[in-house]
């Protein structure tokens, strides 16, 4: 095909593809996920666990994983106080790539393939960079971001193979905007989007055009993790009720949607970042009170040193290789 031909065709299809886009904000049909096996990290509370009621409101077989015990069982509680019986519970420390691995392979031989990947679970220091234990930077993005590269790698083979699925990066504004006092946290998201958004193309590169990605990218949510965070002007950047934050992201995964920014305001201050000098995004920064977000910051009383170090090597299952 000539430069000319290419060039017009790439055009007409911007053109189609930022229509589509803006119908879909009126109208987009959701896909029905009755009986799709939904596997979310992180399940022991907060976001996953107001993820698990919604999916297993519309039908989900469930399987939730996390590293909490009394947490998870509770999740579970109330799944099936809701009526849901098809919820598997698993303990997993997603840092350990090699306990990701061998509960997979569990989850394969109880359950089933799954079809839709939540990689919600997440930790946050909430201290500065050079204050903070080299150990528990290391489990940040342990936690954060390498988490996925293990889950994708132990359930994605079987989406590629069956071009079916969809796996859902629970990001955050923090990965598109640094943070102050959130400097291993905000080094986990951003490259966890990155990450998600290379994973994304690797499909449309091996048509695989059934498997779907999507990207979440919440500001604060008011979850217990983020405990003592405020925002300077909550009428622009409200603290986020996580009902509605849950409500908004299973809304997305169902209408296939790529990126879900909350508030959608997001969008604009991503779009205004990448135009503005480096010296008026500090301006920026500081009146909308990013520099002491995190002064009052306390978080979940249960913190990091639950977890364990493990480095056994083993293969996930289903590999591709």
């Amino acid at each position: 095909m000539n430069f000319f031909l290419e060039t017009l065709k790439t055009i007409l299809l911007c053109i189609y593809y930022q229509m589509e886009f803006f119908l879909s904000l009126i109208y987009s049909r959701k896909k029905n996920v009755a009986g799709e096996i939904v596997l979310i990290t992180g399940a022991g509370g907060g976001m996953g666990r107001l993820m698990a009621l919604k999916f297993a409101h519309l039908g989900a077989t469930l399987v939730l994983w996390d590293i909490n015990l009394e947490g998870i069982k509770e999740t579970v509680r109330l799944v099936r106080k809701i009526g849901a019986v098809r919820v598997h519970d698993y303990i997993c420390d997603c840092s350990k790539r090699q306990e990701v691995y061998q509960v997979a392979g569990q989850v394969k031989k109880e359950v089933g393939d799954v079809g839709i990947l939540i990689n919600n679970a997440g930790i946050i220091t909430g201290r500065m960079f050079l204050d903070t234990p080299d150990m528990l930077l290391e489990k940040c993005i342990q936690v954060n971001t390498m988490a996925s590269f293990w889950t994708v790698k132990a359930f994605v083979p079987a989406m590629v193979a069956s071009n079916h699925g969809h796996v859902v990066t629970i990001s955050s504004a923090a990965g598109c905007h640094a943070v102050n006092k959130m400097a291993d946290y905000c080094t986990s998201k951003f490259a966890v989007l990155g990450f998600a958004e290379s994973l994304a193309l690797e499909m449309l590169a091996m048509k695989k055009n059934g498997v779907k990605s999507t990207i979440v990218c919440p500001y604060l949510v008011n979850t217990g993790m983020l405990d003592g965070c405020e925002s300077k002007w909550s009428r622009l950047l409200p603290i986020i009720d996580p009902e509605y934050a849950v409500e908004r992201i299973v809304s997305g995964i169902l209408r296939n949607e790529r990126y879900i920014y909350i508030p959608r305001s997001l969008r604009l201050f991503n779009a205004i970042k990448s135009i503005i000098p480096a010296k008026t995004a500090d301006i920026f920064y500081d009146y909308f009170g990013i520099l002491k977000v995190m002064n009052r910051f306390k978080g979940r009383t249960k913190n990091m040193d639950d977890y364990k170090y493990q480095t056994k090597s083993i293969k996930p299952p289903g590999s591709l290789d």
